[in-house]
C-alpha cells in the first residue's frame, strides 16, 4: 500500500520497516536465514518472497504483519538469487545460481511445483515489456535465456559474443533493450530484446551490479536496480 519502504539489511539478518516519507524506522523485523537478499511481492500484495542465498531458502513474510510465514529449502546446495512473480500472479520463479536454473513456487502454499534448467550462473530476472517472457542472466556463461511465461520452457538463448558476466538489470521503457551489468567484466551490455543480438558494450568501473534503467511504468518500486509494479 505503499505506506513502507522494506531495507533489506543482508549482514544483519533483518527486514527493516521504514516510513516511505520520513524513511523513519518503525519495525526490524529478524529473518532466520542468511543472506536475505532479492524478494518479489504476491499479487495481492498480502505476503513477499525472499531468496536467502547462503542459506539456500526462501522465505515466506506477512507484510501487513511483519512476521515471518515460513521458510522452504530448496537444495542442499542452492544459492538463490533474484525472485519474480509471474505475470499471472501463480508462480514466483526464483534464480538458483549454485543449480543452474531457476525454481517454480508456490508462494500460496510455500511449496516447490518446478525446476527448470537455464545455465551457468543464474542470476537476474526480468520480464519483456508484454508480459511473455522472462529474461534470465546466466552469469557464469556469460548469456541470457529466454523463457516463455505461457509454456514455461526455455524457448531460445541469447549468448554473448566473446563471453561476459551478466548480472542485474533490467529492461527499457519501450521494452526494445535488456540492459545488464557485466559484473566481472567491467562493462554493461544493451541486448536487443527482438533477436538477442548485442546492440553495445559499454566499459565502466570495475564490479559494476546493480544497473538502474529509469524511468519505468508502475507505481510501486520492487527494490533492487529500479524494478516497479
Amino acid at each position: 500500500d505503499g505506506r513502507f519502504a522494506i531495507v533489506v539489511a543482508e549482514q544483519r539478518m533483518r527486514l527493516m520497516f521504514r516510513d516511505a516519507q520520513t524513511m523513519e524506522l518503525k519495525h526490524a523485523l529478524w529473518i532466520p536465514c542468511k543472506g536475505i537478499d532479492h524478494m518479489d511481492f504476491s499479487a495481492d500484495g498480502r505476503y513477499l518472497i525472499g531468496s536467502c542465498e547462503f542459506a539456500g531458502k526462501v522465505v515466506k513474510v506477512d507484510v501487513e504483519k511483519q512476521a515471518v510465514l515460513g521458510m522452504l529449502p530448496l537444495h542442499q546446495r542452492a544459492m538463490p538469487q533474484d525472485v519474480k512473480l509471474s505475470p499471472d500472479g501463480r508462480v514466483f520463479y526464483v534464480a538458483d545460481m549454485a543449480s543452474d536454473g531457476v525454481w517454480l513456487v508456490d508462494g500460496d502454499r510455500l511449496a516447490k511445483i518446478g525446476f527448470i534448467p537455464t545455465g551457468k550462473g543464474t542470476h537476474g530476472l526480468y520480464a519483456s515489456r508484454d508480459s511473455r517472457y522472462l529474461y534470465i542472466s546466466n552469469r557464469g556463461e556469460g548469456s541470457v535465456s529466454v523463457l516463455d511465461f505461457a509454456t514455461r520452457k526455455i524457448v531460445c538463448k541469447w549468448v554473448i559474443p566473446g563471453g561476459g558476466s551478466p548480472d542485474m538489470g533490467g529492461v527499457s521503457a519501450d521494452g526494445k533493450v535488456l540492459w545488464l551489468s557485466g559484473r566481472y567484466n567491467a562493462e554493461v551490455y544493451a541486448i536487443d530484446t527482438r533477436d538477442g543480438h548485442l546492440l553495445a558494450r559499454i566499459p565502466v568501473g570495475r564490479g559494476p551490479h546493480g544497473l538502474c534503467v529509469y524511468p519505468q511504468p508502475g507505481r510501486y518500486s520492487l527494490g533492487h536496480t529500479g524494478v516497479f509494479r
